[in-house]
């Protein structure tokens, strides 16, 4: 979507830990310090690939594979900078009314489809020409 509308659309990520999933804040609070050292998505993506083995040791392993530096990223779990943050995120998709992850919305209305090109394409076309009216 980005490639195909990239003066129109943005994408934001929030964090949603979910209360299913025992490591879900720790790995919240792993993903923005990562981006702090410019490697969000590719510690999220190995998260993700993973979810069913998340734990701080695992976490850390991944870590000093990207590159990071570990005395940063450590301190940062431990002093959980970033829970704040990821708190503020949980609320707004409270309200929201996010339930799960991943939830996508457009222009502020939650899209109940597949996120996919063939899917979402003709919706943005319909905004877009609305908004350039």
């Amino acid at each position: 979507m980005l490639a195909k509308y990239p003066k129109d659309v943005r994408f934001v990520f929030k964090q949603f830990p979910l209360d299913n999933h025992s490591q879900a804040e720790l790995a919240a609070e792993a993903s923005l310090a990562a981006q702090a050292q410019g490697k969000f998505w590719e510690l999220h993506d190995k998260m993700y690939e993973n979810f069913r083995s998340i734990s701080r040791a695992r976490i850390e392993v991944w870590a000093r594979e990207l590159g990071l530096d570990m005395q940063r990223f450590d301190k940062d779990l431990d002093t959980h900078v970033y829970a704040k943050r990821v708190a503020a995120e949980e609320r707004q998709g409270e309200a929201a009314d996010v339930e799960g992850t991943p939830t996508f919305f457009i222009d502020g209305a939650r899209l109940n489809a597949g996120f996919d090109v063939a899917t979402v394409s003709p919706i943005l076309d319909k905004k877009l020409k609305r908004s350039a009216r």
